[in-house]
């Protein structure tokens, strides 16, 4: 999914967003962000509940100074391996002329230019996991899954941007999304959505004086009030639900 708009009106934003496949929006901000943008952000995140499958992006987007287009970063449920649970982690951009050198990457961006990340690992539910992006310098990016409990850093990708791109800007949106839709819904779609809740945490930043908000969500698309959707504020942010338990969303 790929959304561009970095409004914080939500009118505004619907109206330019593809709805076809649409489900949930969160707008997030940050204070006091240099000119040319921030050289690091974090986006807490954390999967309280959700089946066992592949289907649900759970994801932040983030825009670069000097350049319209976004990067963002996410995590995705995966089948249980042996008994124990998969996280996937992705960090992606849509900046034209983005290149890597990570072997866990791959050029191209959902059919666009850029650059795809991914990585999958032991991972937990119910657990934070910080979704660090920093760049080292020469317009190179990292993208990082932090354990808040163990304090393990999982390394997802990295790419280097285009010459003329700097940091990262104060605003913009993360979204849930139910991707299988993508390949066409079922009928009576928004009935088979399974269960979600998850924890949108304030982003971070170690940029001095910059305080990070995380907004509530919303919904939008052709799903709009029939799929049981919630939110509101919890200390580190905002948490949101949708769908229905017992479901496979096809």
């Amino acid at each position: 999914m790929k959304l561009f708009s970095s409004f914080s009106v939500l009118a505004s934003l619907i109206s330019v967003l593809p709805t076809s496949h649409a489900l949930i929006g969160a707008d997030w901000s940050v204070t006091k962000v240099p000119l040319r943008g921030l050289n690091d952000i974090t986006f807490p995140l954390t999967i309280v509940e959700a089946d066992h499958i592949s289907g649900y992006y759970f994801a932040q987007q983030f825009n670069f100074f000097g350049i319209a287009d976004v990067g963002y970063t996410g995590l995705q449920p995966r089948p249980d391996n042996g008994g124990k649970s998969i996280v996937h982690g992705v960090f992606s951009s849509f900046v034209a002329g983005t290149t890597t050198t990570d072997p866990n990457c791959h050029t191209g961006a959902d059919g666009g230019p850029g650059v795809s990340c991914a990585f999958e690992w032991n991972g937990e539910y119910n657990r934070t996991y910080d979704l660090e992006v920093k760049t080292s310098g020469n317009r190179l990016w990292v993208g990082t899954a932090v354990d808040t409990v163990a304090g393990t850093r999982i390394h997802i990708g990295s790419w280097t941007l285009p010459a003329g791109t700097g940091g990262i800007l104060g605003s913009q949106v993360g979204f849930v999304e139910w991707y299988p839709w993508n390949n066409g819904e079922p009928q009576n779609h928004c009935a088979h959505l399974p269960y979600q809740k998850t924890i949108f945490g304030n982003p971070k930043t170690t940029n001095p004086g910059s305080v990070g908000t995380q907004h509530l969500a919303y919904e939008y698309g052709d799903c709009l009030g029939q799929v049981a959707f919630s939110t509101g504020k919890v200390a580190s942010g905002m948490v949101n639900n949708c769908g229905f338990r017992g479901q496979t969303g096809r």
